[in-house]
């Protein structure tokens, strides 16, 4: 299968489970945002199989530390994933709970400052909550 090499580059064995959650990750034409349980629930309709919230868990945040998955904190007890791992920004409706991608052509330049020694900074990326 297409997702074997891509599981054992991130320390995963090829279970069937963890190639369910990468053919709902990874087999869509368009990059789409997730939490840990909508991608539980998305695996369930696609494969009819529930997969534990561990396992989901555990295959995501490996991917992410692999850079096949991007992580984006809401606030402190809400995350979302994104497919799409490029430098980019966010849109994030508070009412719908919701993350919307913004492109960079959409924010203006954005002129960093402050330095911290021995550091570069690797992206700016923004994110911008909305309220009705």
């Amino acid at each position: 299968m297409k997702y074997i090499e891509k599981l054992r580059n991130s320390g995963l064995r090829p279970t069937k489970q963890r190639l369910q959650i990468c053919e709902v990750l990874f087999d869509v034409d368009e990059t789409f945002h997730f939490t840990i349980y909508d991608l539980a629930k998305k695996i369930k309709k696609k494969h009819n199989n529930k997969i534990s919230l561990a396992t989901v868990y555990n295959t995501v945040h490996a991917f992410e530390k692999k850079g096949y998955l991007k992580q984006i904190p809401i606030n402190s007890n809400q995350t979302y994933f994104d497919t799409n791992v490029s430098d980019h920004h966010h849109f994030y409706d508070l009412s719908e709970e919701k993350l919307i991608d913004l492109k960079n052509s959409d924010v203006g330049p954005i002129n960093i400052k402050k330095k911290i020694d021995g550091k570069k900074i690797k992206s700016v990326e923004v994110l911008v909550k909305l309220e009705d």
